[in-house]
């Protein structure tokens, strides 16, 4: 299966020659030129398996962007940052990111950075997680109901991931919302209650295992 990267930074030339030399190595490379640009391909996209993002960007900043990222999702982050900002290295690390490149760098290194991360993610959590007639592949966004791969979109897997990695726990709707949609999300909370349902279809038998809580949320509970 290919392995799908994120680079963000406004430099086009840079960004340009870092996809090329990641493309070489064999990955699929997603790009973008500034922060919103890098959420919005980032979020559409769930099968990204590392972001590399610049701190200087328009619009939403690399920080700012690592922030939204680490609000929901533990995909490995390798910032790149100017030469001898220590400030912003340690920075970037108090705020969640895997690893960071010094400008300018050299690209055997960014690769090599890039191989290390991926390898480290993968020994530590993409584990199939069977419970009870549900498998859930984390490394290629699947799900299957009694061996039976279901389709799922981006949204649907989030919410069932998140279900499933807070289990037996309940969770509000604003929780939830705030989880998979964004603290800034300005829409419908009941867009949860219709996600659910969608969910719980799609799923089929296991749909069950999604427990409505009254006048909170919800939680997820394994039939045995």
């Amino acid at each position: 299966m290919v392995v799908s990267l994120l680079v963000a930074d406004d430099d086009d030339l840079l960004r340009n020659l870092v996809k090329e030399v990641l493309e070489e190595q064999g990955y699929q490379v997603y790009e973008a030129a500034d922060g919103e640009e890098a959420l919005d391909i980032f979020w559409e996209h769930s099968e990204i398996a590392l972001v590399i993002l610049d701190i200087m960007m328009p619009k939403l900043d690399g920080m700012t962007v690592l922030d939204e990222i680490r609000e929901r999702s533990d995909v490995p982050i390798l910032m790149l940052t100017a030469l001898g900002d220590s400030s912003s290295e340690l920075s970037c690390l108090k705020h969640g990111a895997s690893d960071f490149v010094s400008k300018p760098f050299h690209y055997e290194i960014l690769v090599e950075r890039v191989k290390n991360l991926l390898k480290l993610t993968k020994t530590q959590n993409l584990d199939n997680i069977q419970l009870g007639i549900l498998e859930i592949d984390p490394a290629g966004h699947k799900v299957y109901v009694r061996e039976k791969e279901v389709i799922l979109n981006n949204k649907e897997f989030q919410l069932l991931e998140f279900l499933v990695n807070n289990k037996s726990i309940v969770l509000s709707r604003e929780k939830i919302l705030d989880r998979i949609w964004g603290y800034d999300y300005d829409g419908d909370i009941r867009t949860i209650d219709t996600h659910v349902k969608m969910l719980r279809a799609s799923l089929g038998e296991a749909g069950n295992y999604i427990k409505t809580i009254r006048g909170i949320g919800y939680s997820f509970e394994e039939i045995q």
